[in-house]
């Protein structure tokens, strides 16, 4: 099973990745080992999908990545 999620920080910027280990990404994430992430602080899950194999959740993860994708979160989160 992969998980698609998304991450924000205290600034309110946001991070979105698949993995299918979601604890030990986010410790990967918090300690600093991905460079995106490396100088975010205060990171929490806010935006979770999960799928049955990779291929499906890597176009999500695309597709949130995309304007489309963020206005859906926008309306998931109620922002």
């Amino acid at each position: 099973m992969f998980i698609v999620y998304v991450l924000e920080d205290e600034t309110g910027r946001f991070y979105k990745g698949v993995t299918n280990n979601l604890e030990k990404r986010l410790r990967e994430h918090k300690c600093g080992h991905t460079r995106t992430t490396s100088r975010m602080r205060g990171l929490k899950v806010v935006y979770k999908e999960k799928f049955s194999n990779f291929n499906e959740a890597r176009k999500r993860e695309v597709y949130l990545k995309t304007g489309a994708g963020r206005k859906f979160l926008k309306k998931q989160l109620g922002l």
